[in-house]
């Protein structure tokens, strides 16, 4: 027996095609819709994850920077401890300066040298004084050169010779002279010696 289909076959596979197609059509876009989303979230979670270790990174350098302005606080506040320990220092060391000062004249006027005014101001000295020549005044800043621990940079700044009485009949020529030293720190001359020292080593 022979069968004959009647129905409008092309119209049926024609709606079955159309029918398949609107369906690949509506899960290939229910697929890129996921797939958006999905995009979407992975983009939105690594935003926010950034977004949290940049707060993170913004306190940690408020911090940073609170502790900056502390050490920058305590750099300022030792320096200021430096600058009074060591005025502290000075003024240690400078209480015993007359006393260097007067034993090292002492130690260092040569004979024939009579001094008659010593005068001081800060760290210089000026010295006037009668020498019976002036290769005494010469010795006496030789002394002072290289003898002395405390006085420093002998300069002679004014030399006169002139004639003095003795006695009615009798007159000298003796040298009237004023020099400039600087005298040294007790402080600044053990800091010398423990420098020349470690250089000698």
């Amino acid at each position: 027996m022979i069968l004959i289909n009647l129905m409008p076959h092309r119209e049926a596979a024609r709606k079955r095609r159309k029918e398949q197609f609107a369906a690949s059509a509506l899960g290939a876009a229910m697929l890129g819709c996921v797939l958006a989303v999905l995009v979407n979230y992975a983009y939105q979670t690594q935003v926010n994850a950034q977004m949290e270790r940049n707060t993170v990174l913004e306190q940690q350098t408020a911090v940073l920077e609170e502790q900056i302005k502390d050490i920058a606080g305590l750099r300022t506040e030792i320096q200021a401890l430096k600058a009074r320990q060591e005025a502290v220092e000075n003024l240690q060391s400078d209480r015993n300066t007359p006393v260097y000062l007067f034993s090292e004249l002492v130690t260092q006027t040569p004979e024939g040298v009579f001094l008659t005014g010593i005068k001081q101001e800060g760290q210089m000295v000026l010295v006037s004084g009668v020498a019976q020549s002036q290769e005494r005044v010469s010795e006496f800043l030789r002394n002072l050169s290289s003898r002395s621990d405390h006085l420093k940079r002998p300069e002679l700044v004014e030399i006169v010779s002139s004639l003095q009485a003795i006695s009615s009949r009798e007159q000298k020529r003796v040298a009237t002279f004023t020099l400039r030293v600087n005298i040294e720190r007790a402080a600044d001359a053990a800091k010398a010696a423990a420098s020349s020292g470690g250089v000698a080593q």
